[in-house]
């Protein structure tokens, strides 16, 4: 079982590091499959690889945690999970609301982690009159007229925006109006927000932006390598044309 439950370290009264924050799903995501296999104990050095992080980075982020493993031993699997589940508020039930249930917002809606990760789709919410009343992923869609009395009904905090770029702000500062705190961004636009509300943009075609970027770095990489790679070829066969026919080099170039 690991050690250190109890202890806080001075740091963690100035707050957790946003870089670490947003490390701690990736090492929930990895213990959870942990947990799942029944596997009680992981070493700091597993858990890295697991998550995608180096072993130093890992220990640094837990000790913001007050969590210290066991020499010899290692994390405590079902222990962590919990840990970490409750500084990331995961240990409650939070109702989300997707405004914009087109093809994205659909699939969304039909993602089956949201209930397992502590979120519980409140509402689906869209403009198109048509929309309404339709059920998606068993939940009715219900029209924008009604977003800030669905939002103040469900208690919701949380807001995700699936709306094409042009409706996003609009929609925004209406679920900041009604209460909503956290904003969770598909729309490809940057949204206006006051102070005290969090926004998290999610930009696939950004992603595959920097993708294609480091694609083409590699690909300019293997030129390169292949380039060099061919030079000694060709002073290989430089000075082999260089040589006479019996290999040596004349000593007066024929005219």
């Amino acid at each position: 079982m690991a050690t250190g439950r109890t202890h806080r370290p001075a740091t963690r009264s100035r707050g957790i590091p946003e870089a670490t924050v947003a490390r701690l799903p990736l090492y929930l995501r990895a213990l959870t499959a942990l947990s799942e296999r029944s596997v009680p104990t992981v070493s700091s050095e597993e858990l890295a690889a697991a998550a995608g992080v180096n072993s130093a980075k890992l220990r640094k982020d837990f000790s913001y945690l007050g969590s210290y493993g066991t020499r010899g031993v290692g994390y405590d699997v079902e222990y962590l999970v919990y840990q970490i589940s409750r500084e990331l508020g995961l240990t409650q039930d939070w109702p989300v609301v997707i405004v914009g249930i087109g093809n994205l917002g659909a699939a969304l809606a039909n993602y089956g982690g949201f209930a397992s990760r502590g979120f519980r789709v409140a509402a689906l919410i869209d403009a198109d009159p048509a929309m309404a009343g339709k059920p998606v992923a068993g939940i009715p869609v219900q029209h924008t007229d009604d977003l800030e009395k669905i939002i103040t009904d469900n208690g919701v905090s949380i807001g995700v925006i699936a709306t094409p770029a042009g409706a996003a702000q609009q929609v925004c500062d209406r679920l900041v109006a009604a209460g909503v705190t956290s904003i969770l961004n598909f729309a490809p636009t940057v949204l206006s927000v006051p102070d005290g509300v969090d926004v998290r943009k999610v930009d696939l075609s950004i992603e595959l932006q920097i993708l294609a970027f480091h694609e083409q770095r590699k690909a300019g990489e293997e030129a390169v390598e292949a380039m060099a790679d061919g030079l000694p070829a060709a002073a290989e066969a430089k000075e082999s044309a260089d040589k006479g026919p019996d290999g040596d080099v004349p000593a007066v170039m024929p005219a």
